[in-house]
């Protein structure tokens, strides 16, 4: 797959399918707020290193992508919602409960039936063969695996299972996972490198730099265990290039902004390994709100089906 710096983000397919993605997702906000269980709005994230109790008190989403629309259930009448929010589909729906009366119309009945069951038929068709791709893609993106610090050891763990405050290891040419705050890498001053192509179009690489005070703690299993930061930030937004946060370590704060953050969606490269501390997951990531995550996406399925 080529990468040229002309490359724009969205692209123009990948504004359509974020178009009905939003479209799809107001109709499921609607039917939330219908049933009283729509969520409420995240204004600040809090969040604590290795400490799950808490991070899983605050309800924070998972690291679960999905990027279907429909499930077996939903399908049908999802699916006639959609289409029928076409003008043209509309009208002939009106057409024909006029050609069923009558006094008012002539015309017989099927004439406008036969093609307008036909098109919604293939469009059903061609929309649930996408939609299986897409729970296909789904599947090999949730169950990337990567080395997540857990009771004191590094364990391979699916994407999907990554939490909000839990310390990774990424390695070079790796995927970053998730929204991560840089805590340590093998680079002098605690330097990182990272490819951005996905989420912005440039090709060039861009460097990371972590706090001081979290380099110490190096590759040092049980020093990134006994981590105790505090990260509080601004709540899951869709900005690429900005970041305001702080985190409190040992009672004192340091600043936090976007040369210290890596986003789902980079990838590491000619780094031999780095840390991060999980800040955003799931829904929550940057790149699913920017509308930037459809390009992503279709590069890490492709990775996927080489590996």
């Amino acid at each position: 797959r080529k990468q040229t710096d002309t490359r724009t983000c969205p692209h123009d397919s990948s504004v359509k399918n974020g178009r009905a993605q939003l479209r799809m997702g107001s109709v499921m906000s609607f039917f939330r707020k219908l049933c009283g269980g729509e969520r409420k709005k995240e204004e600040e994230r809090l969040l604590r290193a290795n400490d799950r109790a808490f991070n899983l008190s605050q309800q924070y989403a998972k690291n679960a992508i999905k990027s279907s629309k429909y499930n077996i259930f939903t399908f049908l009448p999802l699916n006639l919602f959609e289409q029928f929010s076409r003008l043209a589909n509309v009208y002939f729906l009106f057409l024909l409960i006029l050609q069923l009366i009558p006094h008012i119309s002539s015309v017989p009945w099927f004439t406008t039936a036969v093609p307008l069951a036909i098109v919604l038929t293939v469009t059903g068709v061609k929309d649930a063969n996408d939609d299986i791709k897409r729970h296909k893609q789904d599947k090999q993106v949730n169950n990337r695996m990567v080395k997540v610090l857990i009771n004191g050891e590094l364990r391979e763990e699916k994407w999907m299972n990554v939490q909000v405050g839990d310390i990774v290891q990424l390695e070079s040419n790796q995927f970053v996972t998730a929204d991560l705050l840089l805590l340590s890498s093998s680079e002098p001053l605690n330097l990182i490198y990272v490819e951005t192509a996905e989420l912005d179009g440039e090709t060039n690489l861009k460097v990371k730099q972590g706090l001081t005070v979290t380099a110490e703690m190096g590759d040092n299993i049980e020093a990134l265990s006994a981590f105790r930061g505090e990260v509080r930030c601004e709540a899951p937004n869709n900005h690429l290039d900005k970041f305001k946060g702080t985190l409190t370590v040992n009672g004192r704060q340091y600043g936090l902004d976007n040369d210290k953050i890596l986003l789902r969606g980079c990838t590491v490269r000619n780094t031999e390994w780095c840390f991060g501390l999980v800040i955003f997951g799931g829904r929550s990531l940057a790149y699913r709100q920017s509308g930037c995550w459809l390009d992503w996406y279709e590069e890490v399925c492709f990775s996927c089906s080489n590996e």
